[in-house]
């Protein structure tokens, strides 16, 4: 709550500094917030008596929103790969590359086999991929979702397993300067 939705009778006070200014009335607090050039912001209800503070209201928000922002978790991210089931061992091992460096970049990972025409008789290949993927990714990830056949596609999820890659790599620099 902020300015004229504030509804007690006296609050206790503080500064845009920070400083201490007292238990005073409500609308003495909103005066002297206008002589700031600011907002009354209502910090905590609970106390007796209230405490209000004197900030920018608006510089308050956008600062709360980046640091909203800024914390968002980067497994939220779903990267995908899509495979055939016609795959070559080439563009096998490079697609799976790929998937490595995702998963090791802490994203999740939707797998895709799609089938086109007679392909959808032999689901049992496309299913022999996605095993293979996830035995082939063991040491980095495990399977989030197992294969399900969707349609004319077949998709398995992967997430990183619960190892933090930056202080691994860091106990390996150490290894390699001593």
């Amino acid at each position: 709550m902020k300015n004229e939705e504030i509804h007690y009778s006296s609050v206790r006070l503080i500064g845009p500094d920070g400083s201490q200014l007292g238990i005073v009335k409500r609308t003495e607090a909103l005066q002297k917030a206008s002589e700031y050039g600011m907002d009354l912001v209502l910090v905590s209800s609970g106390s007796n008596p209230p405490v209000c503070k004197i900030m920018d209201f608006g510089k308050y928000m956008y600062e709360q929103s980046k640091k909203q922002k800024k914390s968002k978790n980067v497994s939220d991210v779903l990267k995908q790969m899509k495979f055939r089931p016609k795959i070559d061992e080439h563009d096998y091992q490079t697609k799976l590359s790929h998937v490595r460096n995702f998963i090791e970049s802490g994203n999740k990972v939707r797998i895709t086999i799609m089938f086109r025409g007679r392909e959808m008789a032999f689901t049992d290949k496309g299913k022999e991929i996605l095993e293979r993927i996830s035995k082939d990714l063991a040491d980095v990830a495990e399977v989030d979702s197992p294969p399900l056949l969707e349609g004319r596609d077949m998709r398995m999820g992967l997430r990183p397993k619960k190892v933090n890659y930056a202080k691994e790599v860091n106990v390996n620099e150490i290894k390699n300067e001593g």
